[in-house]
């Protein structure tokens, strides 16, 4: 299974004024390029290959850090292209924010708490809604880290790399992470996460 960098869901200019097309030319065609680039070339003879990227991720995990590092930073820019839409934000679908309401709060509470885990991320990193043992969590994870190795499954993830906000917010990390949460994130794909995961 080799991996490989799809087209954005939009056009590159379609996130603004949130994320600029000079971000997504970055991020997307460079940053992203260069994991699956980097990820195709420690897959070879590392016993993978035959693997899901899934099960590469859960498998290099501790044991082959450069594998780990590139599988799963596809695999968590595979999601957040998807987790972002034009004109996103909004309520929150039925299911979801039920479970909000249950596990997290309130929907303002996990808002809150969202954007402070991506705050409070020291260094390169990400925030994470996931679901552990049927519950919602918020979780947040360095460098390439995510909640497939932490016995949970993503449905919502920011990525507080400086790549991912430094050209429109410079060091301005909250603003980013408000602006993502308030007009960016694609819940219905958060939804259908949720649906397989459960």
């Amino acid at each position: 299974m080799a991996f490989q960098l799809d087209d954005l869901p939009y056009a590159h200019d379609a996130l603004g004024p949130y994320m600029s097309a000079e971000t997504l030319e970055f991020h997307h065609d460079k940053h992203h390029q260069a994991y699956v680039t980097n990820g195709n070339k420690l897959l070879e003879g590392s016993g993978l290959a035959g693997e899901s990227l899934e099960g590469v991720i859960r498998q290099s995990f501790g044991q082959n850090a450069g594998l780990f590092n590139n599988a799963a930073q596809h695999y968590n820019h595979i999601h957040f292209w998807r987790w972002m839409k034009p004109n996103g934000g909004g309520a929150l679908p039925g299911k979801l924010a039920t479970m909000v309401d249950r596990d997290l709060g309130g929907v303002d509470k996990f808002r809150a708490d969202f954007i402070n885990a991506g705050l409070t991320q020291f260094g390169s990193g990400w925030a994470w809604l996931a679901l552990k043992n049927g519950k919602l969590e918020i979780m947040k994870t360095p460098n390439g880290e995510n909640p497939l190795v932490h016995g949970a499954a993503p449905l919502l993830g920011a990525d507080v790399w400086e790549h991912s906000y430094y050209i429109d917010y410079r060091n301005a990390r909250p603003k980013y992470l408000e602006a993502f949460f308030d007009h960016l994130v694609n819940w219905e794909h958060v939804e259908e996460m949720l649906e397989a995961a459960s």
